[in-house]
């Protein structure tokens, strides 16, 4: 379909103004499909920041849908890819006409495993468990796609779904008893037969790194779109990089002796099994003390050469060694044996990379805390020349786009880091009026951030705002530390008030609380800032703490800036600056949904108008006035409240 013509389709008295009830035209978003129709065309790659509003879905999808073409569509989160594959989707290929095959394909963890349900049924430890499983039992003979969040009744918890569902690691593949009936091979194949498929960014890396070892999850396509693409420069970080958790290696364990116990004769597998456990948990007390009360990460460097550290590293990978080589002789006995001695060998070759101390390459090693143990990890700097070979797999076209890609009007914090600069992009503000719909207040006479009086402070310059709003406030915060902080001293100076904190329920829950009181405070960190979409007056305010800067200390950001430091640059303006202003351009993005939403965004953060580089932060946002005193700002709350 010619570009001109897809253009038309957004126009007034065009397809989707006549089919899709409520469709208004948007000039931005009759540009975007335009260009991405072009992209497609071409098969040149495209970046896109197209602000709230513009429509960015539909404008990728019915390129997409009219193109011919295969197409891969990327979402940032699970949520985005159902709400794309079981609402947008549906509603524009009946508006087009489009009888294309679609598909929805997730990670594994998602889907029921018939084998793990059965061995877990078998289980005695599992006893407790035995009625509900029976009823996820009966209910996998009637679902069509075996998704977890499905289930009837009650969601199951992490531990119960692990127990139910598969991993790349315990996978038996197609050694596997079910493997005709295996509701993630179905959804495969499905994915395989289609023009379109919907995946989230997860697996789209995940499918790289099986694929380099001969395998893929998903179709050749002749285009790929990335939605929600500013968070791809971190995901290429952790993808790209090896990681090895105490966690995997209990599991390998716990898995290895169920299979053990089925036979009589493994009696060198069964002590290195003890072993390695032993071992195991020796590694675990080293993530004790602060790491297990602060979650901290550091370089595997220091952390290697904490007392007694070295040594139990050393014994950890002699231990793993030994259960590879105790498991190489039972491989043919059954698919359990060859999957554990598989899971074992991929283990042993990571350890190797994420627990030499002395070895010089372009990875930083750095050790996390993980529930009661914890992660060592080797992650690369430099990611563009391993995500170059990710899209080599499917050349084409690769559309890039989101409401926060540029810091200003500049996209080389993304497009760089990626190996994107040069490509073309395009900047789409968002349609929605805030000169009118919205207003800025910026509290004078905080102390600076680091003032050990600040959180004290701002939260007494949040109060007189919150009143006169009457709730229907987000309070965006950078920390764990400061939401409690802030929970705590809005609940005692707003009694009256419903104020809810991130950790009090789970999130879909705290959504519709907020939602359905109407005036309610909710405080919330990272999850919060992007993602969460609450239209009208139930959301009017948006308090942000402070300047979302990454926290210093993280060894990999640590890395990443010396390493610009010594290529000669400024690691401030290069890195950490442009990626404060992204964030906090996804925090603002959560104010106005619609062309009806009115609100007001305060920013307590005092280096907006003391620090230099606040100008610019103040001129990446959306063009809000700013109001001029406390009272102003509480005549506008009481305005948009009434």
């Amino acid at each position: 379909m010619a570009v001109t013509d897809i253009a038309e389709l957004f126009a007034e008295g065009g397809v989707l103004t006549q089919a899709i009830p409520g469709f208004v035209p948007r000039i931005a978003q009759q540009q975007m499909a335009a260009a991405v129709a072009q992209a497609f065309e071409s098969g040149d790659n495209l970046i896109v920041e197209a602000g709230t509003g513009t429509g960015k879905t539909f404008a990728y999808l019915a390129p997409a849908l009219k193109s011919g073409k295969r197409v891969v569509i990327s979402t940032g989160t699970k949520n985005l890819q159902d709400q794309l594959f079981g609402r947008d989707l549906p509603r524009l290929r009946e508006a087009l006409g489009a009888k294309l095959r679609v598909s929805l394909l997730k990670g594994r963890s998602n889907y029921l495993c018939l084998h793990r349900m059965q061995k877990a049924q078998q289980d005695v430890r599992a006893r407790q468990a035995w009625a509900r499983l029976a009823e996820i039992e009966h209910w996998s003979r009637d679902t069509a796609n075996g998704e977890l969040s499905e289930l009837p009744g009650e969601a199951p918890d992490e531990l119960f779904a692990a127990r139910i569902s598969s991993t790349a690691d315990n996978c038996l593949g197609s050694k596997c008893p079910d493997f005709a009936d295996c509701f993630v091979v179905k959804a495969r194949r499905a994915a395989a037969a289609a023009d379109l498929v919907v995946v989230n960014h997860a697996l789209l890396f995940a499918d790289h790194v099986i694929r380099q070892e001969g395998f893929s999850v998903l179709p050749g396509a002749d285009a790929v779109v990335i939605d929600e693409a500013h968070q791809l420069p971190e995901l290429a970080l952790r993808h790209f990089g090896q990681r090895v958790s105490t966690q995997q290696l209990q599991a390998l364990a716990r898995d290895t002796a169920s299979e053990v116990d089925k036979w009589n004769d493994t009696p060198d597998l069964t002590l290195a099994l003890t072993e390695l456990v032993e071992a195991t948990a020796r590694l675990e007390q080293q993530f004790g003390g602060q790491f297990a009360s602060g979650g901290l990460r550091e370089r595997f460097r220091e952390f290697n050469a904490r007392s007694g550290t070295a040594v139990v590293v050393i014994e950890l990978g002699e231990r793993i060694e030994r259960v590879t080589e105790a498991l190489k002789p039972l491989e043919e006995r059954s698919a359990e044996f060859s999957a554990c001695l598989e899971r074992a060998l991929k283990l042993q070759e990571r350890w190797f990379v994420v627990a030499d101390p002395d070895v010089r390459d372009a990875k930083v090693r750095w050790v996390e805390s993980v529930g009661r143990g914890g992660a060592l990890n080797a992650t690369p700097l430099e990611v563009a020349a391993p995500f170059a070979e990710m899209r080599a797999a499917h050349p084409g076209a690769w559309i890039f786009t989101s409401a926060t890609l540029a810091a200003g009007k500049d996209f080389q914090h993304f497009s760089g880091p990626l190996g994107l600069s040069g490509t073309p992009e395009l900047k789409l503000d968002s349609p929605f009026d805030y000169t009118t719909q919205a207003r800025l207040w910026l509290p004078p006479n905080l102390p600076e951030p680091n003032d050990a009086a600040y959180t004290s402070a701002a939260a007494q310059a949040m109060v007189p705002v919150i009143r006169a709003s009457g709730g229907g406030a987000f309070v965006l915060c950078t920390s764990h530390r400061a939401l409690q902080s802030y929970a705590g001293l809005l609940r005692n100076a707003l009694p009256t008030m419903l104020v809810l904190a991130q950790n009090d329920f789970p999130k879909p829950e705290l959504l519709r609380r907020f939602v359905e009181t109407g005036n309610a405070v909710l405080v919330a960190t990272a999850s919060f800032w992007e993602g969460v979409d609450v239209k009208g007056s139930a959301l009017r305010l948006v308090i942000i703490d402070k300047l979302p800067f990454a926290a210093p200390g993280d060894p990999v950001l640590d890395a990443k800036l010396d390493a610009i430091k010594q290529a000669g640059g400024n690691p401030f303006s290069d890195d950490q600056l442009p990626r404060a202003i992204v964030t906090l351009r996804q925090g603002v993005g959560r104010l106005i949904r619609d062309e009806t939403d009115r609100g007001l965004l305060m920013l307590c953060d005092p280096r907006l108008k003391s620090k230099s580089y606040g100008r610019k932060v103040l001129a990446s946002l959306p063009p809000m006035p700013v109001l001029a005193t406390l009272a102003e700002t509480e005549d506008w709350m009481h305005a948009i409240a009434s």
